[in-house]
């Protein structure tokens, strides 16, 4: 394997260090949280930044660009992906990082991460393309080759896990992270990594999947991405990546530890609004239906007919969260309360009927849930909100007119609160992104307390 045998620094080098491209917001958000909190400036974009909104910020030494890759076709990220690997290879940094869910939620069919090793592995000519999805600081592990996730106080090889074996739209069948990713390109020769590895066959993509269990082998992992980034700047996984990073160059004197950040205080009110099917955000809501949150429910059935009717709901919504304010509530707007809400049900029996193509009308449903809340946000002035579900994290955001986000307290790992910065109203917008699976059941509160770490 093409790794450099360990150089120890006194410094890390100019420039940036990192520069990452997400499958998806809360995700995206995750690297740059784990980079912040550890005391690397950082910046996540909403789209590759221009070098004059670049220039903005010369004190940075990590680059995220958020997208909504995890729900693109292959033809899709074929479109999309080469010219953002392509700007951001452009900045020099020292490893591109491709990040993907640490669940590793994609198929062959929708958010292929084969694809993306593709494109990626293309543009920089890598002698083997690294793979590291688990992330022991969020319960996510590596053993041999297999990958293990945590689900409240239990720990699931992942085609056992509660959720994702369920999961909507990329079910969970194989932990086998080198096996899932072979299945998606007919071009890649992955394997576990291991000093006796074989070597890769003609005309195929060599990548090694990384094990991460604890403190010891997330340094190991971090070290052997670091020190190979001179053959191989083009690196995938989870925010597991960056979580070796840092500790590794702790490791080796590079960085000193830093205390992160307190909490950002208890907001005067704000908003949340939910696209999650997960029943870890069902323990949510109800946590918040029993604790002052005003709940109101989204009918996402709207999102497949007339668009007349769409917008009766939406102003609907909106009527009911205004007034839920007025009397000294947050409102929660949410579409399901778990997988076995009959709205979820309902939900597909009308696309079935309607004919309609469901990853479309999630789209929809994430992008009206956008709209909604610009316009409590503008309507009420609030400067706090929550918005939960990977995907629907991607769609909504993008309706507010932001254009970067920042670190602005911890909580869970994975689920921060952030600052949003842009150009118009929504500057300054505090602002959290949580994945379906993340949180505790008070999550919300913790939010709305302002976060920090407990």
């Amino acid at each position: 394997m093409a790794y450099q045998k360990e150089q120890k620094l006194s410094t890390l080098p100019d420039g940036l260090l990192v520069a990452w491209y997400g499958d998806d917001f809360t995700g995206a958000a995750a690297v740059m949280e784990v980079l912040a909190f550890a005391g690397v400036p950082a910046l996540l974009f909403l789209d590759v930044p221009t070098p004059e909104r670049l220039a903005r910020y010369p004190e940075l030494r990590a680059v995220g660009v958020a997208s909504t890759a995890r729900a693109w076709s292959p033809d899709e990220m074929d479109a999309a992906l080469p010219p953002a690997f392509s700007a951001l290879l452009a900045l020099e940094p020292e490893v591109l990082h491709y990040k993907i869910c640490s669940t590793l939620d994609s198929s062959p069919t929708i958010g292929s991460i084969g694809r993306a090793i593709e494109i990626g592995a293309g543009l920089t000519d890598p002698q083997v393309v690294p793979v590291l999805v688990a992330a022991p600081d969020m319960k996510r592990f590596q053993v041999f080759g297999h990958l293990f996730a945590g689900l409240g106080d239990q720990v699931y090889r992942l085609d056992r896990h509660p959720v994702m074996a369920r999961h909507p739209v990329t079910p969970m069948a194989e932990s086998d992270v080198a096996r899932h990713i072979n299945a998606q390109s007919d071009r890649i020769a992955a394997a576990l990594w291991s000093d006796s590895c074989p070597a890769p066959l003609p005309d195929t993509i060599p990548v090694v999947t990384l094990d991460s269990l604890d403190a010891t082998s997330e340094a190991a992992a971090g070290r052997m991405i670091w020190n190979g980034r001179g053959a191989n700047r083009f690196v995938v996984g989870s925010q597991g990546v960056e979580y070796a990073l840092v500790r590794h160059w702790r490791d080796i004197g590079a960085l000193e530890p830093v205390a992160p950040p307190s909490g950002a205080g208890r907001s005067d009110g704000m908003v949340v609004v939910s696209g999650s099917v997960s029943p870890t955000t069902a323990q949510q809501i109800a946590w918040s239906r029993a604790n002052g949150f005003a709940t109101i429910r989204f009918d996402v059935t709207q999102a497949c007919g007339d668009a007349r009717d769409l917008c009766d709901e939406v102003d609907r919504v909106l009527s009911e969260s205004l007034a839920a304010i007025a009397a000294g509530h947050d409102p929660l707007i949410f579409t399901a309360e778990g997988p076995d809400d009959p709205a979820v049900a309902r939900l597909r029996a009308v696309v079935a009927q309607a004919g309609c193509d469901m990853a479309q009308v999630n789209r929809t449903i994430g992008q009206t849930l956008g709209r909604i809340l610009d316009r409590v946000l503008t309507q009420s002035g609030l400067r706090r909100a929550v918005i939960s579900g990977g995907d629907t994290s991607g769609y909504a955001t993008q309706q507010l007119g932001i254009f970067a986000l920042s670190a602005r307290a911890p909580t869970i790992a994975g689920a921060s609160l952030f600052k949003a910065h842009a150009d118009g109203p929504m500057d300054g917008l505090e602002l959290a992104l949580k994945g379906g699976q993340m949180g505790s059941p008070d999550y919300f509160g913790w939010i709305r307390d302002g976060g920090g770490l407990r």
